[in-house]
């Protein structure tokens, strides 16, 4: 299993220079390889092999600008995308997928791309990695090589890669590290139960007698003001500017997405392991984004939010702890009754004449049929527990009226802060 840190450079005016250059490079190299590549599905209606835009190019001006194992893993991208491309291929013409795929486009003429750097390419030396350059730039600029500083939490024999990410005019460095999964001491038997939303990013409802909601209003509010900051900077302006201000402001923006990202799935891992929790049920409508109709304000705000990401990054996580992840559909679960166990139908295929017991009620309250009120988050993650209660083996008779009415609430860039909603 692999981990992945980044490290926000702050280079010199010699190395921000070498950096620009390399990853200029690599973006044409890349644009070299996707035409060839696009040349031979069109005209034969194949996809390009793994070793074949190396021997085609190695004589590229280009390829010789980067250090041999750099280009070859460029180019060797470039084929992976093709053949990702083939396999969306295969699927739609089997009916699998709905949208029809395009062969990978061509990146942005004069951008940069990212550049890797195999474990073979790199050496230690005084607490500085060593990154060797080009043929080319040897000959051209006396230059052989140029170094980046070591991170101290890592050790360099763990490193399996080394990446070059340019970002809206910064670069990071993405060291690529092997780590091994640790078996906790959990019970599969123990299930948490994750409801995604906006407000309330994540509502989660285990059968262990807990339930808590990852806060999403911080997150809502770094996004309105990001976009009506852009809207200001671009007012009056083409449909394509683009300046330093804003590439500023979405760094920034982007940076608190990440850091968000992160301390949310970290907050349910610890969770997890703090009450032997092995296994998480995750409800999730695939394409629920595609055509949402919820107003322009609410589309803006739900769209840009990252869940799947998060989705992601905990699938991730639980991985490494040996926690059972489980992705299920969530259709009818904020409208169903928990408490009143009402039928949970699938999407499609809903009964003629169902109806819930319960009812949403303002200030995010479910109604049920007794007239007992809880949280309506609350209710749809327990529903999607039920959802697949019988396929797990679960028992569900912790979760009671008590933890779906009353749910600690976490903040994310403030953890300690706690207060019942």
């Amino acid at each position: 299993m692999y981990g992945c840190q980044q490290v926000l450079l702050t280079p010199n005016t010699d190395l921000s220079a070498i950096l620009e250059y390399i990853c200029s490079e690599a973006n044409k190299l890349t644009n070299c390889g996707t035409y060839y590549a696009r040349q031979v599905w069109f005209k034969c209606r194949q996809i390009i092999g793994k070793y074949e835009l190396e021997k085609e190019y190695k004589n590229n001006k280009h390829f010789q600008a980067l250090h041999s194992q750099v280009a070859q893993q460029t180019l060797r991208t470039v084929a992976e995308y093709f053949k990702s491309f083939q396999g969306l291929n295969k699927a739609f013409n089997q009916g699998k997928i709905a949208d029809k795929p395009r062969p990978p486009r061509y990146q942005k003429k004069g951008g940069l791309a990212v550049v890797a750097y195999p474990k073979q390419a790199l050496k230690l030396k005084d607490g500085l990695i060593r990154l060797p350059l080009g043929t080319l730039v040897k000959t051209w600029f006396k230059l052989s090589e140029f170094f980046i500083p070591m991170p101290s939490n890592l050790d360099f024999k763990d490193i399996k890669e080394l990446r070059i990410l340019p970002r809206n005019g910064c670069f990071y460095v993405e060291f690529v590290y092997g780590i091994s999964c640790t078996k906790a001491d959990v019970d599969t038997n123990n299930v948490l139960g994750i409801d995604p939303g906006l407000n309330n990013w994540l509502t989660c409802v285990s059968n262990v007698g807990t339930s808590f909601i990852v806060d999403g209003r911080k997150l809502k509010s770094l996004n309105q003001f990001y976009n009506k900051r852009v809207a200001t900077l671009k007012k009056g302006k083409s449909q394509g500017f683009w300046n330093e201000n804003l590439a500023s402001l979405t760094e920034k923006r982007n940076r608190q997405i990440r850091d968000a990202v992160n301390k949310a799935a970290r907050i349910v891992i610890n969770r997890c392991l703090r009450h032997r929790i092995g296994t998480i049920v995750f409800g999730w409508n695939q394409r629920h984004k595609d055509g949402i109709e919820l107003g322009k304000k609410n589309n803006q705000e739900f769209v840009q939010v990252p869940t799947s990401r998060l989705k992601e990054r905990i699938r991730k996580l639980c991985e490494q702890y040996g926690i059972q992840f489980v992705e299920t559909e969530e259709s009818y679960t904020s409208k169903a009754s928990f408490l009143d166990n009402d039928l949970l139908p699938v999407f499609g295929n809903k009964l003629e004449g169902w109806k819930p017991s319960g009812k949403r009620t303002k200030r995010g309250m479910y109604r049920t049929k007794k007239g007992e009120f809880i949280n309506a988050d609350c209710n749809g993650a327990a529903n999607i527990l039920r959802k697949v209660e019988i396929q797990l083996g679960l028992d569900l008779a912790k979760v009671s009226r008590a933890f779906l009415t009353a749910p600690s609430r976490v903040f994310l860039w403030n953890s300690k802060k706690i207060k019942l909603s």
